[in-house]
């Protein structure tokens, strides 16, 4: 496993992480069972940073978190996020970007997760209620108290990451970033480097198309989110799957597999992945993708049979993304 720090000044972190909404019921069931096998699967085979939030199963993932890694805390860094509560029809909420709101949800996510304190705690989706300048100021305030190490930020334009970089120096940044999804290569990962702030990628394998175990729409459970996902629709599922299919072939020629070719792609352009998975195999051939070496004209043939814009669907959420700017 490699290493690289956090950003400009925030720990030394694995390169990639595991993103942690796997261990609740989002993507369907998961017993229990296999969540915690999976989570320390992920830690024995080198991966040291572990990404939750406390929407995730209504706080599910974050108290099995604290259950589990309370005797490895030292040996984690541990992120968390606040403030993406929906209401009953899907509409964020409003008011979690207030600093009181901010104080207590941090303090329930640190009851949950057994600590008294987060390496990085991100602002999940942006307040439309409250101007970034307040939410960036409350989370100094916990930086500087000690509870967090530093702060992050989920889903923003480059404009509202400029805004609260100026009041304190972000963390990192995390946003979708997949070989289906490459709209942060525009705008949002230039200013990311420009300000030393870690860019940080969910949904890598492009929301488990690319890593294979979605090939068709009955591959989704009935209480799967992903149902109601553009990219899972009809054509779209079949355009998506043929193009996991060529990117398959190219890893075949590697000796690796599809999920480990997506995911060092992304560490070769310098994002930390974070894939989410209920079953040990996966945990422990994601995290080989942490020490792969390839040739630069391997990820040249991988950018030719998967360019911009070539994955059919809309990313789901472009209602929100298209009004990022309005606090």
């Amino acid at each position: 496993m490699r290493f690289r720090n956090l950003g400009a000044n925030g720990p030394e972190v694995s390169v990639l992480g595991f993103g942690a909404m796997t261990l609740a019921p989002v993507y369907g069931g998961v017993e229990e069972s296999d969540a915690v096998a999976t989570l320390l699967a992920t830690l024995d085979a080198g991966i040291t940073f572990v990404d939750t939030a406390d929407i995730y199963g209504m706080g599910s993932s974050e108290s099995l978190i604290g259950r589990e890694l309370k005797a490895r805390r030292d040996d984690i860094v541990l992120a968390t996020k606040f403030g993406g509560n929906q209401d009953k029809n899907g509409i964020l909420i409003p008011g979690m970007g207030r600093p009181e709101y901010v104080r207590q949800a941090l303090d329930a996510s640190l009851t949950r997760l057994q600590t008294d304190h987060v390496e990085l705690y991100y602002l999940h989706r942006l307040d439309p209620t409250t101007p970034i300048e307040e939410t960036a100021g409350a989370l100094a305030e916990l930086v500087q108290a000690g509870k967090i190490g530093g702060y992050g930020l989920s889903e923003v334009s480059a404009r509202t990451l400029r805004r609260a970089h100026a009041v304190h120096p972000v963390t990192a940044v995390q946003t979708e970033y997949s070989l289906f999804q490459r709209s942060p290569e525009d705008e949002l990962i230039p200013t990311c480097d420009e300000l030393g702030v870690a860019f940080v990628a969910y949904s890598p394998l492009g929301r488990g198309i690319l890593g294979g175990a979605v090939r068709t729409f009955d591959d989704l459970e009935e209480s799967d989110w992903r149902r109601g996902n553009p990219r899972f629709q009809s054509e779209n599922l079949e355009r998506n799957v043929s193009l996991a299919d060529q990117v398959a072939t190219l890893a075949a020629e590697q000796d690796i597999t599809t999920a480990q070719l997506a995911l060092a792609w992304l560490i070769h352009r310098g994002a930390l992945p974070i894939p989410g998975t209920r079953k040990v195999s996966n945990a422990l051939a994601n995290a080989a993708a942490g020490d792969l070496t390839l040739d630069d004209s391997v990820f040249k043939r991988l950018e030719d049979l998967v360019p911009p814009g070539a994955a059919a669907g809309a990313q789901g959420n472009e209602a929100y993304l298209a009004n990022l700017d309005r606090s």
